[in-house]
């Protein structure tokens, strides 16, 4: 996900950000899971594209615009939840939820 972030990161700094902020957000981005970074991407990169308004300060432009993918429920894979935790006991607020239709397991967070 860096080549995503180095890709965030040059529209930013077109758009105002400043060269000393670059590390911070870095670090702040790689606590993001992979699919809120790609929505982040998306989101920030369609507003400037349309010459909406996103703010100046990296950090707080990914963080206003990551409450809009929190509307949208975030989903993985069995296999994906496994990785990330380790177990397949629910935490973090991520909820199982079987899929008849499809027969497999996947983990919902709201």
């Amino acid at each position: 996900m860096e080549d995503l972030f180095l890709s965030l990161w040059q529209l930013l700094y077109e758009h105002g950000a400043s060269a000393k902020k670059e590390e911070g957000t870095r670090r702040y981005w790689m606590t993001l899971p992979p699919e809120q970074q790609r929505q982040v991407f998306n989101i920030i990169s369609t507003k400037l594209s349309k010459n909406q308004f996103v703010q100046y300060d990296p950090i707080r432009a990914i963080k206003e615009n990551l409450r809009l993918c929190s509307h949208q429920p975030q989903t993985l894979s069995y296999a994906d939840y496994y990785t990330r935790y380790g177990t397949t006991e629910e935490c973090d607020g991520w909820k199982r939820q079987y899929l008849p239709d499809q027969q497999k397991t996947i983990y919902v967070k709201m």
